[in-house]
This record gives structure tokens, sequence and C-alpha cells, in this order.
């Protein structure tokens, strides 16, 4: 047991049952979407692990401890909470030691799934290499994350917002396998397609699980990604989203928004630009990943 660890009574029984239990970032919460979308998303999507199967544990870091699942107030406090840090893997030493409120990361939320020996992970879209990374060498901790860090993450693929191709060639490089969940492309977020194809398709969350458990069991660390794309009803057109995200980076450009604070600068333009359709969107692919993340934490419980 670490000792930074501390777990949600519903998160311990599913344990001491041996129940699948499906990790859940907290940025989505505290950066990803206002109040009161946020909560009530976080909670619905919770509900679906549940009838899937599963046992959610959202994760975040609390008075000095990582939570591997949240109670319904802290759900709350998070989503209304105006000075949450956002967590990545460089920042959990120090949030921990000064007792701050932090929203964990793809990345951050891998590792401490990873330390509860939680295995499958649901999000939205995964970081990636930013566009212009050739220069700002701009690339996403998560990437680096799924090189090294033994959990699968369940998301809509990369948001589009990124250079696909290259967080890609990134990722073949360091290793990581990319299952294309009913798709042979990787998806972009809010489309279904983006142009890009990827290494594997599987139909079946049978077949994502036994490729997990063959690839840990021949010691091969590192993560993997399912890429599953956004419900055909929910997407964008492309075409509106392409010329939006060239806009909102052009905007990025002009007020000379940088690092870490490109993303939610980006996030938030494309929402005003489309009007909160993308807002509406986002929810709908969550909601999509957390009924084929808690489907393939069943599987892969079963093995």
């Amino acid at each position: 047991m670490n000792q930074y660890l501390s777990y949600s009574e519903e998160v311990k029984q599913a344990m001491e049952a041996g129940k699948p239990i499906v990790a859940l970032e907290s940025t989505i919460i505290s950066h990803g979407m206002p109040y009161p979308q946020n909560v009530q998303t976080a909670r619905e999507v919770e509900q679906i692990i549940r009838e899937n199967g599963a046992v959610p544990a959202t994760i975040a870091l609390i008075d000095g401890m990582i939570k591997i699942g949240l109670s319904d107030e802290e759900l709350e406090m998070f989503g209304n909470s105006k000075n949450v840090a956002k967590a990545s893997r460089r920042d959990l030493g120090y949030l921990l030691a000064t007792k701050q409120l932090g929203a964990t990361t793809v990345a951050a939320t891998m590792i401490c799934a990873d330390l509860a020996g939680i295995r499958i992970f649901v999000t939205g879209g995964i970081g990636g290499v930013h566009r212009g990374a050739e220069t700002t060498m701009d690339i996403s901790a998560d990437l680096e994350e799924l090189a090294q860090t033994n959990v699968a993450v369940v998301c809509a693929g990369a948001k589009s917002i990124l250079d696909i191709g290259l967080t890609l060639e990134y990722l073949e490089t360091k290793g990581v396998p990319v299952i294309g969940y009913q798709t042979d492309e990787l998806p972009a977020f809010y489309t279904r397609k983006s142009g890009f194809p990827i290494n594997f398709r599987a139909d079946d969350e049978t077949t994502v699980a036994d490729t997990l458990r063959v690839k840990w069991d021949l010691g091969l660390q590192g993560g993997a990604v399912i890429a599953n794309p956004i419900p055909a009803q929910d997407e964008l057109e492309p075409e509106l989203i392409d010329g939006i995200i060239a806009q909102a980076l052009k905007e990025a450009e002009a007020n000379d928004v940088k690092g870490k604070d490109t993303t939610p600068f980006l996030l938030a333009k494309v929402k005003e630009l489309t009007e909160g359709k993308s807002l509406v969107a986002n929810i709908a692919l969550v909601k999509n990943n957390a009924v084929v993340g808690a489907k393939i934490a069943v599987a892969f419980n079963q093995g």
C-alpha cells in the first residue's frame, strides 16, 4: 500500500472483491468544462461505468493524498474551485508536499492508476505533439507516460488542435500500440476520422483486453492507446472544425500563448467559435469512451 494513496469506500470494496475498476482523470472536471456541466458529466460518466459492470475511480490530489475515487462532495468541490492546480508527472511531488488541490492530467492519472494497480483509464482525448513542435519542442507529457507506464488509455484519439501525424510518429518511436476500436484510422476528437491510419483494429473488447494482457505478460513496459471514435451523430463537421482550429491557432500566436496554457486557450476558443457545439461533442465522446472502457475493464478482469 503506497502511503500517499487514499481509496474511496466504493473503490476499496471493489478491490477487495476483485471487481474491474476504471480510472478517470480530474482535469476534465476542473479545467476541461465549465460548471455545472463538468460535475454533472463526471457523475454521469461514473454511472455509465457502473452500468457497464465496472467501478469508477476518479483520481485527484487532495490534502497531500492521491485520492483514488472521489465522493460526491469532492466532485462538487473540484467542479467549483478556482484554485485547482493542473497536475502532470513533474508536479505530483510538489503538490502533494504542499497539500494543494490538484487535478490530474492524462499523464498524472496514469501514474496514480498504476500505483493503485488499475490498468484501464478512460479520458476524452490524449495530448500529443503540438503544431510547430519542431521549433517549440511543445510535446505533451502524456506521450512519454504512455511509453513507460502500464495503463491503457481509452480516448477519442488526439485533440484535433494537435499535429496528429507527428503524434502517431512519436508513439511509434516509443513502441506504444495504438488500437482502433472499430476503426482503421485515428479519430480526431471532435471528428471520427483524421486521415491517419493506425496500427491495429479491434472490433470487440475481448481482443483489446487480450492484447493488453499479452503485452504486459511479455514484460513490454508502457501503455496503449485505445482510440474510440466519437459517435457519428455527435461529431462536428470536419471542414467547420478545421477552419475554427486554424483561427484559434492564429489567435494563440497573436496573444503569445505558450506551453501548458496552449491547450486550455485553444479549447476555450474552439468552444466559443463553435457556439458551444464542441462542449456538447466533448461530453458525448467521454460518455461513449466510458461505455467502451468499462467493457474492456470487465474483459481484462476475466482473463
